[in-house]
């Protein structure tokens, strides 16, 4: 396995390149942008790229998306059924497809956008803005806040084992320490279990 790293400066985002090896079929994750670099990653290894993940769409993780497709001939995979004017393959939550040889699990975090997805593919979780490095995505209501506890809690941090988290902004994380030490998560159960018991006098 194959993974490349590349800072957007166009959004300040993270873009990821997967392959399972050289002369392989490749992804593409969130290309915020498409420059020079990204294009020699993929004919440097002689990767065979073959597809775009989308995590949720926001232009800081899918500008790059109309250059991509005028090079590669590609599948774009995302819970929008519309990108930049690009047909995609819908997904939804608990999805499994292969391409080529990486198997892919598709987990839907609502709440920093209503089309945010997560990729698990062999160690590595792809989260998008959705779980970031100690901190969640942002939110714009109360309601879209408590959904996306709910989700991480019951379709991420109950994961078996440790996994690569890789999120659309920032450094790298492990499961592990987010589910110990992510401030996002730790502060909204502190401010659950503050809150004062609904009561009614009659």
């Amino acid at each position: 396995m194959k993974l490349y790293f590349h800072y957007c400066t166009f959004g300040f985002g993270n873009c990821y390149v997967l392959g399972a090896g050289e002369h392989s079929d490749a992804v593409i994750i969130d290309p915020g942008n498409m420059d020079e670099h990204i294009l020699e990653c993929i004919e440097t290894n002689d990767f065979y790229l073959r597809a775009v993940l989308i995590t949720h769409d926001h232009i800081g993780h899918v500008r790059g998306l109309r250059t991509l497709k005028k090079i590669y001939q590609l599948d774009v995979y995302a819970v929008n059924h519309m990108i930049l004017d690009s047909k995609t393959t819908l997904i939804k939550d608990g999805d499994k497809f292969n391409i080529g040889s990486l198997n892919i699990e598709v987990i839907s975090i609502p709440g920093h956008s209503s089309d945010s997805a997560v990729y698990l593919i062999d160690s590595f979780l792809f989260t998008g803005d959705a779980l970031t490095s100690g901190m969640v995505g942002t939110t714009d209501s109360a309601y879209g806040e408590a959904t996306q506890l709910g989700k991480l809690r019951s379709r991420l941090l109950s994961l078996p084992g440790d996994y690569t988290v890789l999120p659309g902004h920032g450094p790298p994380s492990s499961l592990e320490a987010e589910r110990r030490f992510n401030v996002g998560i730790n502060s909204y159960n502190e401010k659950k279990t503050r809150r004062p018991a609904f009561r009614l006098d009659i």
